[in-house]
């Protein structure tokens, strides 16, 4: 599955519902605390040696404040699992980075995780990470040399550990709930296999591999693509009834 843009609303009494039309108490409430958390998360990035500041919200999501240096941690790890420098990300790149952040806190609000996700399922995606790290860089294949690269992009293993957790808890919740509606049907398969894998093969000058070899594979392809769709067009329904407030809309371009 595609990263989560890895983007809440205000909700009714009723579970996963939401407020109707005019229901202004509520929207005032959150607006309150939205201001509340800004002003909070402000003061909290004034260091105490001589007031300089040294990190800063860039967004807030229905109360929920994204530090400059949340931000950045996010490049870092898109950047480190792509085998990229962080500088080299462009205005638009990183502005989808924040995005993705955005999303996972609204995700977050609807299927708050309860327990964290299994260790050994940690440990085999940062082995994934390390792997594919090291076809670009052998110098990274030793403990040494990983945790100097991950020194290099501002990370550690705890970090990193941290991350990859929530992602895998996130995406576990999100398709615990969109997986059920998600049916695809023999012609469906058939339909694919016609019309998109067969043209692709002869194009390609490939054998013909027979439907019965590829059935189980295009259904899973197909469940994925509906996957992707079902959780876009649920994080586009929740961001248009959010607050998300970002103070300063060219944050994070002077620290590139």
């Amino acid at each position: 599955m595609k990263q989560i843009k890895l983007a809440i609303r205000r909700r009714d009494a009723r579970p996963g519902g939401r407020l109707s039309a005019g229901s202004r108490p509520s929207g005032i409430k959150i607006e309150t605390q939205c201001a509340l958390a800004i002003a909070l998360a402000m003061a909290l990035a004034i260091s105490a040696v001589g007031g300089q500041v040294v990190d800063r919200v860039v967004t807030n999501v229905n109360g929920h404040v994204v530090l400059q240096s949340d931000w950045e941690q996010e490049v870092a790890f898109e950047a480190l699992s792509n085998g990229r420098d962080p500088d080299s990300f462009t205005s638009a790149e990183r502005k989808a980075a924040l995005d993705r952040l955005v999303d996972q806190e609204l995700l977050r609000e609807q299927v708050r995780p309860a327990q964290p996700a299994p260790p050994e399922q940690v440990a085999a995606r940062i082995d994934e990470v390390r792997a594919e790290f090291r076809k670009l860089r052998p110098d990274s294949a030793t403990d040494d040399g990983w945790r100097a690269t991950l020194q290099r992009y501002g990370l550690t293993q705890a970090s990193l550990e941290k991350h990859l957790s929530d992602q895998i808890q996130l995406m576990r919740l999100v398709e615990d709930r969109l997986r059920p509606s998600i049916h695809i049907d023999q012609q469906a398969v058939e339909t694919y296999y016609r019309d998109q894998l067969l043209p692709e093969m002869k194009k390609a000058g490939s054998r013909a591999t027979p439907l019965t070899e590829v059935f189980a594979r295009i259904k899973d392809l197909l469940a994925e693509k509906k996957m992707n769709e079902l959780l876009s067009g649920w994080l586009a329904n929740l961001r248009s009834g959010s607050h998300i407030l970002a103070p300063e809309p060219s944050a994070g371009e002077s620290n590139r």
